[in-house]
């Protein structure tokens, strides 16, 4: 359709009727025949050609001449141009508010972005559904209400980082492209968990209101950076202990593959959100008091996370092998908790953030009544 010119407006009712008219540039091509072609001088860097690795041509392959410059503010335009176009002066702004770079930046977030994409998997076609077997009762009851809360887990973890993608600016692209792998991975993840409880003759189980309280913390977040200390240093974090630990949990091969798959997927996540606070703190050091207030009251949430039952007995029924080796079950548990918490402690000292003097979360699994 030719461009055209709001010429004037007739308003009839509640509809509008517009004349168009044909702008002057339309006008004289029709009329001439002859292109403009201005655009063909008015670009940005030219003459380079890009080369392919062995895994094919990857973002840092196109990172060549002042392409590969990431800014360490962005542009002040704040449209969707392309980082390296030639961009009029009167592009419309999309009043970005993440603007620079070490608010969202990550040095690995490339190398993150492409090993998302090599490696989607389909919960549909990747699980072994027709290798899952009848489970005792109380077996399968603890493993729908485990996949229940994994189901609430993931529908933060894949919220929580679309909330923030458009408002960052677009001259840093890669990163938005790496929160858009991570939304499909947590989509993916929700999607399996849920299948998991509805697969077996069991259902979803019973949501708890201190997972809630939890979840909406992160969602209500005051930036990114300080979400990114919510999501990824603890909760995502935490999962991943978890999932790493499937060999406990798992009731099959199904279980397992579940878990090993959504394993490589948040350890994409928890390893961007590391890095990212370690280029934070580096340019920001005293956004580290802001950082620990969030740990502050996320730390405090996760011991009431662990004082309600639907949250604690699941994984020790599954741990132990049934109710009625509770007590193991509590015992592996415990060994769990120690790993959590020293996996936490180590991602917060890769982050830059000192924090261990003041670490609500006790190493023992049994000083939690003390907590």
């Amino acid at each position: 359709m030719p461009t055209v010119q709001i010429k004037d407006e007739e308003r009839i009712g509640t509809q509008a009727r517009i004349k168009l008219e044909p702008s002057a540039y339309m006008r004289k091509l029709y009329e001439t025949g002859t292109p403009d072609l201005g655009w063909m001088s008015d670009h940005g860097e030219w003459g380079m050609r890009a080369k392919p690795g062995n895994l094919g041509l990857r973002l840092k392959d196109i990172g060549i001449g002042s392409y590969g410059i990431i800014p360490d503010h962005g542009a002040e335009h704040r449209s969707m141009a392309p980082r390296g176009s030639s961009i009029p002066s009167d592009v419309p702004s999309l009043d970005f508010t993440v603007n620079d770079k070490a608010e969202c930046w990550a040095d690995n977030v490339m190398e993150l972005y492409e090993e998302a994409v090599a490696r989607q998997w389909s919960s549909a076609r990747d699980i072994p559904w027709d290798e899952l077997k009848p489970l005792p009762d109380d077996l399968e009851r603890a493993m729908c209400q485990l996949c229940t809360f994994l189901t609430e887990v993931e529908f933060i973890a894949a919220d929580a980082p679309t909330r923030w993608m458009s408002r960052i600016n677009h001259d840093f692209l890669e990163v938005k492209l790496f929160l858009a792998t991570q939304a499909m991975d947590e989509a993916r993840h929700t999607d399996v968990f849920r299948k998991r409880a509805l697969a077996n003759g069991g259902g979803l189980g019973k949501a708890s209101p201190i997972s809630e309280l939890s979840l909406k913390r992160i969602l209500d977040a005051p930036s990114f950076s300080a979400q990114t200390g919510r999501l990824h240093l603890l909760g995502e974090g935490f999962v991943l202990t978890m999932f790493r630990q499937g060999e406990f949990i798992a009731q099959g091969r199904v279980d397992q593959e579940i878990f090993r798959r959504c394993m490589q997927d948040e350890s994409r996540h928890v390893g961007y959100g590391t890095m990212h606070l370690r280029t934070q703190l580096k340019s920001r050091p005293e956004l580290a008091d802001e950082i620990h207030a969030e740990l502050d009251d996320a730390e405090h949430i996760l011991l009431q996370t662990f004082s309600v039952p639907e949250l604690v007995e699941p994984m020790a029924i599954l741990m132990g092998g049934g109710v009625d080796h509770f007590d193991k079950g509590l015992e592996i548990q415990s060994q769990l908790w120690r790993r959590i918490i020293s996996e936490y402690l180590q991602r917060c000292d890769a982050a830059g953030l000192d924090r261990r003097p003041r670490c609500l979360l006790p190493p023992d699994f049994s000083k939690l009544i003390e907590a």
